[in-house]
């Protein structure tokens, strides 16, 4: 019988021990699901949001926006709707939080020329990356970021 009974204490041991690792492989942190969700609108103009005489902006629809890390890896992409926006969903076990705020940034990849032929056909918007806050959504919880403001940068 006190084998029995140690077997089974064994058995909760070893369940136990495993259980953290089981949990965090599936990108549960603190008892809920992560997610990092990045999204914005991209207009079109020089510097992503309002044109030279003050007025309001014409969004940049079907524009495909990169995420781009370190040596300009592209990490994720996807492409604006028809009102400019756009959401990229990723994998916090994948992409540490720290460097996609440090060493990342959004890059639109469509020339400005595509939405206007008044703009340059060079050059790319680019945007750094900020922290926006996290949503708790039943059990998942969303860290949410967004561009800081696209610029043009030229090609050199």
């Amino acid at each position: 019988m006190a084998s029995k009974s140690a077997v089974f204490v064994l058995f909760l041991v070893v369940v136990a021990v495993a259980a953290p690792t089981a949990v965090a492989q599936l990108g549960i942190v603190g008892g809920l699901l992560g997610l990092i969700r990045i999204q914005g609108t991209v207009f079109c103009s020089i510097n992503g949001a309002v044109a030279v005489n003050g007025t309001a902006c014409p969004v940049f629809p079907n524009a495909l926006v990169q995420l781009r890390c370190g040596s300009g890896n592209v990490v994720s992409s996807t492409t604006t709707n028809g009102s400019g926006a756009f959401t990229m969903l990723l994998d916090p076990l994948q992409t540490l939080l720290s460097s996609l705020l440090s060493d990342c940034n959004l890059v639109v990849g469509t020339p400005l020329a595509t939405c206007n032929a008044a703009l340059p056909g060079l050059g790319v918007l680019r945007s750094p990356l900020q922290l926006i806050g996290n949503t708790i959504a039943g059990l998942l919880n969303v860290v949410n970021i967004a561009p800081t403001g696209f610029l043009l940068v030229p090609s050199a």
